[in-house]
């Protein structure tokens, strides 16, 4: 007799809350509750004692990350302005601790190394009849939901910018540690031992030639993260200017 619903599986579960843990993404108070209900997803007692234990040391040891804020409600709420198309007002906290607000086009939620961000393209000057004007930038601007300090969500809803070109995976593929920028082509020889790395942080990565020092690999990316990523591989990478 088929079971009456779907239970994940106890090696599931265990994957699911090691990636939980090692993103150090959410608080204690969000994190640990999701970790318990994800345990009792388990069919027996055994099984639940067993991932209790497999998981105890690393939850005793868990290391917030420093701003300990609680976002998982305003995320969930953003989500909605995503898929709604609703224009939003937010009260914004740059890295200088600076408080900007901005009127945007929420287009949707991503993670990336730790953090979630919100991508939206900016209404120029705050104002909603500009919201149209923006023509120059294929791309979204990415916000850190817990530097959200507010936000609005309004009643107006806006015109999906790009509908036809931005695609949130294909902005994941280019994106590179969530720094803005633009969208720009580069071009390295890479002669390192683990080119196997450098195309899983590239995923547009293409290798165009090898040689017997390395290979020479082109990269559609978008913003400047990337130019950190290069220069922490030294000598291993060299840049060709087109």
């Amino acid at each position: 007799e088929p079971p009456l619903r779907n239970l994940l599986d106890m090696h599931e579960v265990f994957a699911v809350l090691k990636i939980l843990l090692e993103s150090r993404a959410l608080t204690k108070t969000e994190l640990f509750p999701i970790i318990d209900k994800l345990i009792d997803c388990c069919l027996t007692a055994e099984n639940k004692a067993v991932l209790k234990e497999l998981i105890g040391n690393e939850k005793y040891h868990y290391v917030e990350l420093q701003h300990k804020t609680e976002f998982l409600n305003n995320m969930w709420q953003l989500s909605g302005a995503v898929k709604n198309h609703l224009l939003t007002k937010l009260s914004y906290q740059k890295k200088d601790g600076t408080i900007v607000e901005r009127l945007v086009k929420p287009v949707g939620i991503m993670f990336s190394e730790f953090y979630f961000y919100l991508t939206a393209f900016i209404c120029p000057g705050n104002d909603q009849h500009l919201c149209e004007a923006i023509a120059d930038d294929p791309f979204p601007t990415v916000y850190r939901i817990d530097r959200i300090k507010s936000f609005e969500i309004t009643e107006e809803h806006f015109r999906v910018p790009y509908e036809d070109r931005f695609e949130e995976g294909e902005f994941r593929k280019r994106v590179q540690f969530m720094f803005p920028g633009k969208l720009k082509t580069i071009r390295f020889w890479y002669r390192g031992s683990s080119l196997e790395a450098v195309l899983d942080r590239l995923p547009t990565a293409k290798i165009i030639k090898k040689d017997e020092t390395g290979w020479l690999i082109s990269a559609e990316v978008f913003g400047e993260g990337i130019d950190m990523w290069l220069r922490t591989h030294g000598d291993k990478i060299e840049l060709v200017n087109d």
